[in-house]
């Protein structure tokens, strides 16, 4: 089993005002769960723009504290952009997964928003018709279906995801994706500086250590 987590937040610096699941069992999704949460700090406008959850909305909610414990239970949780999701969290005991990483391993070069994939990849999903994108359990719902994809493409079971989203050695020197995935930057400078340039060129979501590593030695061949 994998859970799909996803949260809605007061701001990009927490306070999380709703958490939902959804497990991939068998390439199905199945068990939705979702919360209205109480959160520890007011909402922004941009966030209530975002979600459109009000304070009324969670004023009598429980807190993240008192409802996490319902998603506990599976040994991998997956999140688009799993980093934000497990920042804004209590600890979840299991491993993480993070599907934007996948998606950047796998299709390089593309927009790598839930909706973005969405369509660029045409995802099978209906999430439930009351809801919206940015609201959490909707987008459960589409990572979900590109977290299938992902497997129907890549052939990964779940230990090799997790292993492929650990962080990235300091140095940045090992490139995660495309035709030179998994080699050293420097070795493919040497053979090939032209991928370099055109990935500084044109990829638009690198981490800032991988584009700092690139820098550097496409500075250094020129």
């Amino acid at each position: 089993m994998l859970r799909v987590i996803d949260t809605e937040t007061c701001g990009l610096q927490g306070g999380v005002v709703e958490v939902a699941s959804v497990d991939v069992i068998n390439g199905q999704i199945v068990n939705p769960m979702s919360d209205l949460i109480c959160p520890d700090r007011p909402i922004s406008r941009q966030a209530m723009a975002v979600h459109r959850i009000t304070e009324a909305m969670v004023a009598d909610k429980p807190t993240i504290e008192e409802a996490i414990g319902r998603y506990h239970g599976s040994p991998h949780y997956v999140a688009h952009n799993a980093s934000f999701d497990r920042r804004m969290l209590p600890t979840m005991p299991g491993e993480w997964i993070c599907t934007m990483t996948l998606a950047r391993q796998l299709w390089p070069g593309i927009k790598y928003g839930n909706q973005a994939l969405r369509h660029s990849l045409k995802l099978d999903v209906t999430p439930p018709a009351e809801l919206h994108a940015h609201r959490a359990l909707y987008d459960c719902y589409v990572t979900a279906a590109l977290l299938i994809r992902i497997m129907e493409t890549s052939g990964w079971n779940a230990e090799q995801m997790a292993n492929l989203c650990q962080p990235a050695p300091v140095s940045g020197d090992v490139f995660p994706f495309g035709k030179y995935r998994g080699q050293s930057i420097g070795s493919i400078a040497r053979k090939d500086p032209g991928y370099l340039r055109w990935v500084l060129e044109n990829v638009r979501d690198l981490r800032p250590p991988l584009r700092q590593a690139l820098r550097k030695y496409v500075k250094s061949d020129q």
